[in-house]
């Protein structure tokens, strides 16, 4: 009896033992992070058991202290890396689903690193490893002009300065074709690189200078058809001139004194100058008649660019008698929006507040909401004024679309087709992101809709310039008007205003 009773319960513990084993499983890829903005860690367990009664550890492989720590049901941050102090966190209702992935915000160029999940009970333990990658985006490019060569050539010098990894940069002409230029000097400060590049271009037209890392890219443009390089190259020409004529008068004085020095030779050196005289005049009437050809270029141009923002004006006057009637849905907003009384502005309210389980149509991480009326056909057009804020998205979401979680993004991929304003830059997030080069701070945002077409444009109203465009787009269910002011919370109190 004693012996069956010593087996039942060596086979108890061996059962015991079996049933805490677990595997902790992170990602196969590199986990890319945007300097500045916030990124998830993963890390879960398989079987999906809960981990609230384990210990969890986020550590980096190349430091000893803690990155984060969970044990007794409570963070003990007391040993934590200064500079992660403040910055991560881990969700208590994920981890009775076995999600243990850890929430970096605002991340640093300096997070970049190889990071191990630890999860440990009394009797079993087992670790993963993520490797992260922080991508930083630099300044927009400053194109810088040098001037002239003899031959006529434009030297141009891009400049940026902030990425990381260290970026490429490259120069294309109007048609988007790759153009010759120097090498690119590169430059490091503290954890970040600067990259510089000259080109010399011989025609006038729009040239891009574009700097680039894997995920995310700048271009500027200058546009050497304008009215301060048409002086510009007017100098050159008119410095040719009378380089020609200078050396015209060199000839006619040697000539002159060649005469006096050889009388003998007199009447054939004339006819030397005389015919040398000619043919000068002749190079010096077609230098001023090729520049005459280039003036009335440059002013054909200038008419042009009158005619273009006549055309601008009227596609936005256009564009207005497809506009809707937008109210927005405060059933939808998220609980820390203030949206007024007749649907046309909203504003973050500093509010603390909860969801219920009945409200699963709001917003839970994101500041949007959803205009009430949906499209699903047509084309419809609507304004907003983002004056004075500075967090803010403007666009259309699918009615479908998950509006709770911390896994979603505003882009084409889950249902958003967005523009906004991020820490003083203007992106699309378009798969991968895309950074908007803007001359003028937009004040108030039209977006047009062709649903057939699959076509969404934005428009900068007042300065009546075309911001950015979804193409080729393939649309299901009704589509609706789109807000937001950022994740989490929004400290200036401006309100995204819908305009009549």
């Amino acid at each position: 009896m004693k012996f069956i009773c010593l087996t039942l319960l060596l086979v108890s513990g061996i059962t015991d033992s079996r049933s805490e084993q677990y595997e902790v499983v992170g990602p196969a890829d590199p986990v890319l992070a945007v300097a500045g903005e916030d990124v998830i860690l993963p890390c879960s367990v398989k079987p999906n058991i809960s981990v609230v009664d384990m210990r969890v550890e986020w550590f980096r492989l190349d430091l000893e202290d803690s990155v984060h720590l969970y044990e007794d049901h409570e963070d003990r941050n007391t040993d934590q890396i200064q500079s992660y102090r403040g910055r991560t966190k881990l969700y208590y209702q994920e981890l009775q689903r076995g999600n243990a992935s850890l929430k970096l915000s605002t991340v640093r160029v300096s997070d970049e690193g190889r990071y191990k999940c630890f999860i440990q009970t009394k009797s079993w333990s087992d670790d993963a490893t993520v490797d992260v990658r922080v991508e930083a985006v630099g300044s927009p490019p400053v194109i810088t002009v040098d001037g002239f060569d003899r031959s006529g050539g434009l030297h141009l010098q891009c400049e940026s300065e902030g990425w990381n990894p260290e970026p490429d940069l490259e120069w294309l002409d109007s048609e988007g074709v790759s153009l010759s230029s120097g090498t690119t000097e590169t430059h490091r400060n503290t954890d970040r690189f600067g990259v510089k590049n000259t080109v010399i271009v011989y025609h006038s037209g729009k040239i891009h200078c574009r700097v680039k890392v894997k995920h995310h890219m700048l271009e500027t443009l200058i546009d050497t058809s304008n009215n301060r390089f048409i002086s510009w190259r007017t100098s050159v020409i008119m410095s040719s001139v009378f380089l020609a004529l200078s050396v015209i008068a060199g000839l006619l004085i040697a000539a002159f004194a060649h005469k006096y020095r050889e009388q003998t030779q007199l009447r054939n050196e004339k006819s030397r100058i005389q015919d040398e005289r000619d043919q000068l005049l002749r190079s010096l009437k077609t230098i001023i008649t090729q520049a005459l050809t280039h003036l009335r270029r440059y002013r054909e141009h200038d008419q042009l660019l009158q005619s273009l923002k006549t055309i601008i004006t009227q596609a936005l006057t256009h564009l207005r008698r497809h506009r809707v009637n937008v109210i927005l849905d405060a059933d939808s907003a998220h609980p820390r929006l203030v949206v007024s009384h007749d649907g046309k502005q909203v504003r973050d309210g500093n509010r603390e507040l909860k969801l219920v389980d009945e409200e699963t149509n709001k917003f839970d991480e994101y500041l949007g909401v959803l205009g009430k009326d949906g499209f699903s056909s047509g084309s419809f057009y609507f304004e907003v004024q983002v004056k004075d804020q500075t967090k803010w998205d403007v666009g259309v979401a699918r009615e479908s679309v998950n509006r709770t979680g911390w896994m979603i993004s505003l882009s084409p991929d889950d249902g958003y087709w967005t523009v906004g304003l991020r820490y003083g830059k203007y992106w699309t997030r378009n798969s991968p992101y895309v950074s908007l080069s803007l001359t003028v701070k937009p004040q108030r945002v039209g977006v047009f809709v062709v649903y057939e077409k699959g076509l969404i444009y934005f428009y900068d109203v007042e300065s009546m310039t075309h911001i950015y465009s979804f193409t080729g787009q393939s649309f299901t269910g009704k589509l609706y008007p789109f807000v937001c002011l950022g994740i989490h919370s929004n400290k200036n109190s401006t309100p995204l205003i819908i305009c009549d």
